[in-house]
């Protein structure tokens, strides 16, 4: 099968490396790869052993299927010739800049009928992978509540803050699909509050550097979240389920940047894992492993277009919330 990746900046080089360890019986018989900045995609494929393809338009036609890692403001535009060609499309999220596109390109997803996979890659990752299976089998009982932290080791660089849609489109997305994932269930309402409390940068383009969200599922079940773009300690993803049969946790052992104070508890082994490029490379690597399986009409999209666009809805409701302090129902969101 012949991949084409879109796009070669920081995600882009990740996984044209995990694309190149994918190939053989099954997996990737040539690697192209294309970027508005030919040069930068030249030196990467030069890197990895790929061919380089200076037209982006040029890269989609040849394509057996993409793997798209451009700038956001491209991904639109990008899924949308994959799918006219007919052909399947893997896409870093979000699918589209804001809820409108999204809601168009997820609609003409679904009528073009063409295999697409939304890049949450937590849902490869085997702790949360378990923690589903725990939840799903029952084995879990009855469950009570849930507790989220995001916390990124340090912030962004300013000029990626205006076109990053906020801290909850940007970063929380992750933990919405995520918990939508684990549960089986909706987000029915959200109620969500931030400010800035260590990088005055965020507060120029009206955003926040810290958060905290309440999720009620539509069976009842609560969930609370954090989130922060600096964490002194490292990269901090951490999901907590607490049941009527079993408490289990996703994201705590030795590289979890978090230090006890009961007398006799070692601090942990360390080192904390420095941010999600490394915390979650295996899980980076299976998601494409389970894209090629797509591609190849073996199995359906295990994260679709639609769940792109759910993600987004309730990213969209714990903004406006935060905006408008009041609880939001996602239905609103429409």
């Amino acid at each position: 099968m012949n991949i084409t990746l879109l796009g070669a900046g920081r995600i882009g080089q990740l996984h044209a490396r995990l694309l190149r360890g994918l190939d053989g019986p099954g997996g990737v018989d040539e690697l192209a790869i294309a970027d508005a900045d030919a040069e930068r995609a030249a030196r990467l494929a030069a890197d990895v052993g790929a061919s380089h393809v200076a037209s982006v338009d040029q890269a989609i036609a040849e394509a057996d299927a993409l793997v798209i890692a451009a700038a956001t403001n491209a991904h639109a535009g990008l899924v949308r010739a994959g799918v006219d060609r007919g052909i399947p499309v893997f896409c870093e999220k979000p699918l589209a800049f804001d809820l409108a596109e999204t809601q168009q390109l997820v609609a003409h997803i679904e009528r073009a009928g063409t295999a697409v996979q939304v890049g949450f890659q937590r849902r490869f990752d085997i702790a949360f992978q378990e923690a589903r299976r725990l939840v799903e089998s029952g084995e879990l009982g009855t469950l009570y509540t849930i507790r989220m932290a995001g916390h990124d080791p340090e912030p962004p660089h300013e000029a990626y803050i205006p076109a990053s849609g906020g801290l909850f489109r940007d970063f929380s997305i992750h933990d919405f699909d995520a918990i939508r994932w684990l549960t089986g269930t909706e987000v029915e309402e959200v109620w969500a509050d931030g400010s800035v409390r260590g990088f005055p940068v965020f507060a120029k383009y009206d955003d926040i550097d810290t958060a905290v969200a309440t999720l009620r599922m539509s069976d009842g079940v609560l969930a609370a979240l954090t989130v922060a773009r600096h964490d002194p300690l490292g990269y901090d993803i951490r999901t907590e389920l607490f049941g009527s049969k079993d408490s289990i946790t996703v994201g705590l052992g030795p590289r979890t940047p978090m230090r006890s104070l009961e007398p006799g508890v070692p601090p942990p082994a360390g080192p904390a894992w420095r941010d999600f490029l490394e915390r979650f490379a295996d899980a980076y690597r299976d998601e494409l492993a389970a894209f090629l399986r797509v591609a190849r009409g073996e199995m359906m999209s295990p994260c679709t277009a639609r769940d792109g666009l759910e993600a987004m809805r309730v990213a969209y409701a714990a903004t406006r919330s935060l905006r408008e302090h009041r609880p939001v129902r996602v239905a609103e969101v429409v």
